[in-house]
């Protein structure tokens, strides 16, 4: 197989584990703790490879999420492409903040993900939630630094440009 390939195979394979690894059900105690794996994994390619994620495939794949996990249509696309916009915006700094910033950024991104899904599910007619539902982003920005660190070594050992 070719190199052009190989990476786009990757590329393709990792953004399909994410979406698939958001509908893994967990018990109801461990629940406010799944990270929100699109948002994590399109994080990463959106550092690394800038050119190859744009706002139409963080739609699409928020789409396709919305339509597997039966939430409100365009909801989970809506959060990707602002998620996207502001690490696409600021690529050039947030590549090059050591981890510890890089993880403090990512943080802001996810909770940022969770006030817009706030104000949606707000404007739908939703309860507000739990306290605990907060805890989510938290969970995602202390996974950051090892998924950065397994992607990007994977990514090296494969040759992946």
């Amino acid at each position: 197989m070719s190199k052009p390939r190989i990476s786009l195979i990757w590329f393709v394979g990792t953004l399909v584990f994410a979406v698939l690894s958001m509908l893994i059900p967990l018990p109801a105690p461990l629940q406010p703790f799944k990270p929100y794996w699109p948002a994590l994994f399109l994080l990463y390619w959106a550092l690394e490879s800038g050119e190859r994620v744009t706002l139409g495939l963080a739609f699409v794949i928020g789409l396709s999420a919305d339509l597997l996990d039966g939430v409100l249509l365009g909801e989970q696309a809506m959060r990707l492409c602002a998620l996207v916009f502001i690490v696409l915006r600021f690529r050039s700094r947030l590549r090059f903040f050591p981890m510890w910033q890089q993880t403090l950024a990512v943080l802001a991104l996810l909770l940022n993900d969770r006030v817009l899904l706030l104000i949606v599910r707000t404007f739908a007619g939703d309860a507000l939630p739990p306290a605990t539902w907060w805890i989510s982003p938290f969970v995602g920005a202390a996974l950051w630094p090892f998924l950065f660190l397994l992607m990007d070594d994977l990514r090296m050992r494969l040759r992946i440009q």
